[in-house]
Order: structure tokens, then C-alpha cells, then sequence
């Protein structure tokens, strides 16, 4: 290893790793930054977290690989072309940045973690126990690499290289071999990590990381139909999962964790340190006084819907909006199966996934009045043309839903909930000698007991004035919708063909409220249930701007063990012990006064739903869809127009980087996946 270069990437890992969680370990000096140092070493090993937090896990790259050309999103009408190479499998070659990113970030990675592995036995300083964690922590990461670079793009290079090595020759490796490789460096790594992360740091890789991306690898190899000493990985998978779930005495182990109450999973005070987190990429603080170097988060931005398109009924500026930041993306919106899959009536998961209700906010506490949030600018009138335009006859005025305050930690302006205005207030207190309304909001009437101000309760009353715009999931006629205050939008409406689109899975991309009296419609089609799940509203959460966040993204989490031994299960041909694994899953996810329809004998279909209700939005669903050779099917049931573009001699794997190509000398041998810019697919 180059003794220049680990102390480049040493100092590098310092700028990449201030998080919450202080992945940064070590400052390196001139003198001291050679191969064999131990803190020189130990820095380089947090280098090997950094693409989690700065890339795949805060931009939307790695999400429109590992979410997009699936039955699950779509493109929303503003954007109805954006990233259609990975959404639709349209136009889908070697040059498409995200994927092109993506395998430049795990190859690259993997390099890095083998400099740490491959070097762990040459060092001067350390005791054998922590050269032994943080080599182990090297190797699980290399296996999570390994693991994405296998599953989105196929049998590609085992690289054995260090940083600095360049391989300009490479030939590519059997799929089994990778596997193989993997399953070695993850049990290894079982064996070596311990329950207690390193530094006490929840950021670092422990035993149940290792655990879970075992599960998680064994079924994806399970799809290629992989075995280890004749059984089958699907067998593995299961096993690894319970070992995980159940432990030895029958109660979860490794300091895994699953939450009673699905709410409390999502709940904002929850995110830093989440219990069921098996693996995270560690979010920066926004509440500290130096926050260069930091990676911002911006995934909310492209999964949330703008409100203020409607904007003589949403008051609040997008640019302006502190309470759920600025939608300034809105690309990624759910497909009809994703919203259509939830039975609402009784779980949760629905609300805590996506955010159907829109309101506004005041910042009475703050004193903010002069940008416009105080309750009373807040206030609207609904006037005759507002009535008539959006199909609204109940109540006289709209209220603000949350009142929000700001911080001022040294760093990064906090907005920070500091509680919701109740159902049925009134702030009004009559007309001044102008006419006007006057409004005295009592802060002392704020409820204050919110897990999370971005989950709106299950259904909206009808009579709820604290909501400007509500998607709903149940269809109302014209008349049912004039009972209520807020604008409905059935969100049956979102979908269908119109005069530019042909597939009737996709949004419309044209108004569909058109009426005699309001002949132009209104900008609702837009508008789209958004995914809540990286959305973050806590001191600490908000970046340099609106449009940024700062939380913890789950990697892995403790229920995807329980979907993963159910999957397991029924692809064994146990139907009765998949059920069961999925019940506790709904169990936990009912609301007060409702029972969970119990399974009994779990089919594909029902491990593939489950997962859906469970993991929405949360970057597995493409190599799912993978590993079940589902994409015919599914696609042409949600998704048509990605359907009318999925080849599956090609689609099954990502295109291999043309970054990559063009760096070596054998392009047309090593292949590109059959994208038809080498001479041969490669495999």
C-alpha cells in the first residue's frame, strides 16, 4: 500500500465522516501516515463508510437504481421524463449517470476496504481485539459492495486490488464466486465483530450488521439458485435470519431489535440511534458550529409532491416552507399498486409511508411574523371563487395545522415542531374596527404528543379545517367532498390514459378536475401521495438549505430479517411458517381498535406485497423483483410503460459503467451487459 496515498485518504475520511456519530477517528500528520501505523490504518478504515453517506444513501442515484423500473414508482406528471432510463428501462445504456455512479462508488470502495483488511496483520500500535473489530468491519463492508455490485450488475470483477492498484486487464468472475466470496467475508466477520461497535459509535458495522447482510446476500443468491455444501441459500437465509429473530433463548439477539408499534419505528425522536437499525449511513448535525465537509441528504426532495402548485389555496411558498422543506425535485411518485396494497382501515404502515394530507404551519413562538407565518397570515378565507375552483362548500376559513419553532445552535438554523393545533380550535377572536379578523392564538392549547408532525392520522376527519389539500385513498363523489373544508383529491384520479399518455398506470399529464364551472381544473394533478420515510423535522435534522436533511438512513433494519425468513419459507414450501413471520409484522402495525387480517398459508404473491407495505421507498424493491424473476409480471400489471421497454436478455442486470470501460484496455471482452456498446455482453 502507497504510504502517500493512505495518508491522502486517511485525511480524506476525516472531511467524509463527520457525522452525528463522529465516524471521524483520526487527523493525520506528516511523519506518522505510513502503512503500518495504526492510526494512520484505523482512519483509512472509516474511509470505508464514506460512500454510504455521501452517495448512495443521500442523493438520488442509488434510489432510481434500486427503487426505479419496478411496480412500486412512477414519474409524477411535473417530471414525467426525469431519470426514464431507470424508471422506465427507457434509453437505459452505459452512459446513464446514476448506475454509471453506483458501480464507480462500490468498486471503488471495495479497493479501500481491502488496503484495511489486507494490512491489518503489519501493524505497530492497537491491541489484537480492536485490529481485529475494525478489519472485521473492512470485510463486511466489502461484502455490502460486493453485494450491490453483484446484484444490480451481475457477475462482474472480485476485485482483490488496493488503493492505488489499477487493473487496466480485468476479467470477470462467476456469479457463484462473488457469492462465495461474500458468504466467506460475512461469516468471518460474524465471528470476529462484536456486539458493541467500535468507540461505542452506532454508526460502526457490529455483529447483527454482519447478520443481516448475510440473510440479505444468502437471498439474493437464493434467486440465482446458489447452494453451499448442498443446501440451498434459501435454506441459509432462512437459518441466518432466526438466528437473528429468535437467538438461542427464544428472544431476539445480537442487540437486534423490532419496535412494538410500527409508529415508533418512524418517529422523529427514534431516528438518531433507531433500536431496529441493523445498519445505517450516519447523517450529519446540523446543530454543530462546523458543518463543511458534511453530506446533505436531499432524497425527501424527490419523493415529495409540491403543495404550493396550488397556490391560491396553499399560501406557503415552496422556497419558504419549514415544515416540510422544498420540494424542489418531485420526481419519484408512488404507483397505484403502491398506495392500493395498504388496507388503510387498519394499518398504520399506510400513514407513516405516505403523506395524503397537506397543511400549513404558523411560527407563533418564534417571531417570525415578518416572512409571513404568523396564524393570522396563515388563515384563509375560503372565499366563493375558492369554493367554486377546487369543489369546497363546508366551513368559512383554513387554519394552520403545526406550529413550528426555530433555533438558532450556532450552526444551521433548527425548524422543530413545537406542537399541532387541535382539531376544532379557534384562534379567531372577531373584527377590529377595519373589518379585519383578528386572530390570539393560545400556545398552551398545542398538543404536544406528535411521534412524527409528517404521519397525518388515519382517515382525515371530514370536518377538518386544519388541512388545505387531502389525497384520499377512499373515492368521493362531488358531493361527498363538498362536506369537507379541504380540498379532495381521489387519488384513483391521479391514474389513467389521457390525450398525451397511453399507459393507464401512469399519471395523467393534464388537469382532471375539469368542470363546466371551472373549465381550466386546477394544478391537483400534480400532486401525488409522497413518501415520508427520509423526511426528517427534529433539532439536528435540517441541512445548509430547505431542500437538504440530515437524519439516519436504516440500511438494513430488523424487519426485513422477519420478511426475508417468510420469503425464505414459502419458497421452501412452507406457507403456515411464512405466515407467521409476516403476522407479527402486521400485528405491530394495526391501529387502536382494529385486528390485522392473519395469514395462514403465505403465497409469493403475499411475501412480495408484505414487502411492499413494509419497505416502501427504502432501496431493496428492484433487486426483490430480481431475485423472484417477477419484472414480466409485475411490470405489466403497475408499471406498462416500463414493461413496454423491459428486455429481459439485458434488463436483469444494471449496464456496466462506461467510466469503467473506457479506463480499460479489454472494453469489447469484459462487455457491458448487452447494451450494445461493447463488441460482446461479457457473460
Amino acid at each position: 500500500m502507497k504510504n502517500k496515498l493512505i495518508y491522502a485518504l486517511a485525511a480524506v475520511a476525516g472531511a467524509f465522516s463527520l457525522s452525528s456519530c463522529d465516524l471521524d477517528e483520526f487527523n493525520p500528520t506528516a511523519g506518522d501516515a505510513t502503512a503500518d501505523n495504526y492510526k494512520t490504518w484505523k482512519g483509512l478504515a472509516t474511509y470505508c463508510y464514506s460512500p454510504l453517506a455521501t452517495q448512495l444513501y443521500s442523493v438520488y442515484d442509488f434510489m432510481s437504481v434500486a427503487e426505479g423500473g419496478t411496480d412500486m414508482w412512477l414519474c409524477p406528471s411535473g417530471n414525467v421524463d426525469y431519470a426514464k432510463q431507470l424508471i422506465y428501462y427507457d434509453g437505459l445504456t452505459t452512459n446513464t449517470n446514476a448506475a454509471n455512479k453506483v458501480f464507480k462508488q462500490a468498486y471503488a470502495a471495495i479497493a479501500t476496504c481491502n488496503s484495511v483488511v489486507n494490512n491489518a496483520g503489519n501493524l505497530n500500535g492497537g491491541t489484537a481485539d480492536e485490529i481485529r473489530q475494525i478489519a472485521a468491519e473492512a470485510k463486511t463492508l466489502r461484502a455490502f459492495y460486493n453485494l450491490i455490485l453483484v446484484t444490480y450488475y451481475g457477475p462482474v470483477t472480485l476485485s482483490t486490488q488496493e488503493v492505488g492498484d489499477v487493473n487496466v486487464n480485468p476479467t470477470r468472475n462467476s456469479v457463484e464466486e462473488i457469492y462465495a466470496a461474500i458468504v466467506k467475508d460475512l461469516k468471518e466477520a460474524v465471528n470476529e465483530l462484536s456486539e458493541i461497535p467500535t468507540d461505542g459509535n452506532y454508526a460502526r458495522v457490529t455483529k447483527k450488521t454482519a447478520y443481516g447482510i448475510l440473510a440479505r446476500a444468502y437471498a439474493q443468491g437464493a434467486g440465482e439458485g446458489l447452494k453451499e455444501d448442498g443446501k440451498s441459500y434459501w435454506e441459509l437465509a432462512k437459518a441466518t435470519a432466526e438466528t437473528v429473530i429468535t437467538g438461542s433463548a427464544g428472544e431476539q439477539n445480537f442487540g437486534a431489535y423490532l419496535y412494538s408499534d410500527v409508529s415508533d419505528l418512524w418517529a422523529q425522536a427514534n431516528n438518531r440511534g433507531n433500536k431496529e437499525a441493523l445498519f445505517i449511513a450516519s447523517g450529519a448535525n446540523g446543530e454543530l458550529s462546523d458543518q463543511s465537509g458534511y453530506a446533505k441528504n436531499n432524497l425527501f426532495t424527490y419523493s415529495i409532491c409540491k403543495p404550493a402548485d396550488c397556490d391560491d389555496l396553499y399560501k406557503t411558498k415552496d422556497n419558504a416552507n419549514y415544515y416540510i422543506g422544498r420540494a424542489n425535485n418531485c420526481t419519484l411518485a408512488p404507483s397505484k399498486y403502491s398506495i392500493d396494497v395498504f388496507d388503510a382501515n387498519w394499518d398504520k404502515r399506510y400513514e407513516n409511508t405516505f403523506m395524503t394530507a397537506f397543511g400549513e404551519f404558523s411560527m407563533e413562538s418564534s417571531g417570525w411574523y415578518g416572512a409571513g407565518e404568523h396564524y393570522a397570515t396563515k388563515a384563509l378565507p375560503i372565499t366563493r371563487s375558492l369554493r367554486t375552483k377546487y369543489g369546497v362548500c363546508s366551513g368559512d376559513t383554513l387554519v394552520p395545522y403545526v406550529e413550528m419553532g426555530v433555533q438558532k445552535p450556532g450552526a444551521t438554523n433548527q425548524y422543530i415542531p413545537v406542537g399541532v393545533w387541535p382539531k376544532g380550535y379557534s384562534a379567531w377572536k372577531g373584527r377590529n374596527a377595519q373589518g379585519l379578523d383578528v386572530y390570539e392564538p393560545d400556545l398552551s392549547k398545542l398538543e404536544t404528543n406528535h411521534k412524527n408532525v409528517y404521519v397525518i392520522d388515519y382517515p382525515v376527519d371530514v370536518d377538518d379545517n386544519r388541512f388545505r389539500i387531502v389525497l384520499s385513498k377512499e373515492y368521493k363523489t362531488a358531493e361527498e367532498k363538498k362536506l369537507s373544508p379541504y380540498f379532495t383529491v381521489n387519488i384513483d384520479d391521479f391514474f389513467g390514459q389521457d390525450a398525451l399518455n397511453g399507459y393507464d398506470t401512469e399519471y395523467k399529464r393534464s388537469p382532471f378536475d375539469v368542470t363546466t364551472s371551472n373549465p381550466s381544473g386546477t394544478n391537483a394533478y400534480k400532486l401525488y401521495p409522497s413518501l415520508i420515510k427520509f423526511n426528517w423535522c427534529y433539532s439536528g435534522s435540517w441541512g445548509s438549505g430547505l431542500n437538504t436533511k440530515n437524519g439516519d438512513m436504516m440500511i438494513i433494519r430488523t424487519a426485513e430479517l422477519y420478511l426475508i425468513a417468510a420469503e425464505a419459507a414459502q419458497q421452501l414450501g412452507d406457507g403456515a411458517t411464512a405466515a407467521r413471520y409476516l403476522n407479527v409484522l402486521r400485528n405491530r402495525a394495526v391501529r387502536q381498535g382494529k385486528t390485522a387480517p392473519q395469514l395462514t398459508n403465505a403465497t409469493e404473491s403475499d411475501i412480495l406485497d408484505e414487502y411492499a407495505r413494509e419497505m416502501a421507498g427504502e432501496l431493496n424493491r428492484w433487486a426483490l423483483l430480481k431475485r423472484h424473476h417477477a419484472f414480466e409480471t409485475r411490470l405489466a400489471q403497475h408499471n406498462k410503460r416500463a414493461a413496454a421497454f423491459f428486455d429481459p436478455a439485458k434488463h436483469y442486470n444494471r449496464p456496466i459503467s462506461a467510466d469503467f470501460l473506457n479506463q480499460i484496455s479489454n472494453p469489447d471482452e469484459y462487455g457491458d451487459n448487452g447494451y450494445g456498446t461493447t463488441a460482446n455482453k461479457g457473460f
